[in-house]
């Protein structure tokens, strides 16, 4: 059993901790944060596919979403799609 936290689990529990942490005038929520500051929380010096990928993964699994917007990232509840209306056949048309 591995006991210890890889900086990427690490990361993803401190983004999911920021979701309900009061700041930028808000009580809590979703947030933007910038590919500077994602780096260092994830102790790499660049930022790759599969690092995205990993830490995309372990935020979903937490109940987050992770949306690359390329400058800066975003962290969002997935329950916030749940009330989305569907597209389907018809409207396709």
């Amino acid at each position: 059993m591995n006991l210890t936290t890889s900086p990427l689990d690490a990361a993803a529990q401190k983004l999911a901790a920021l979701f309900d942490t009061s700041f930028g005038g808000k009580p809590k929520g979703r947030f933007r944060i910038s590919n500077k500051l994602l780096r260092q929380i994830l102790e790499r010096r660049r930022l790759y596919d599969d690092d995205i990928r990993q830490l995309s993964r372990a935020l979903l699994e937490r109940g987050y979403v992770l949306v690359d917007m390329d400058s800066f990232f975003v962290i969002l509840s997935a329950n916030s799609f749940v009330n989305y209306r569907r597209a389907n056949e018809e409207s396709l048309k």
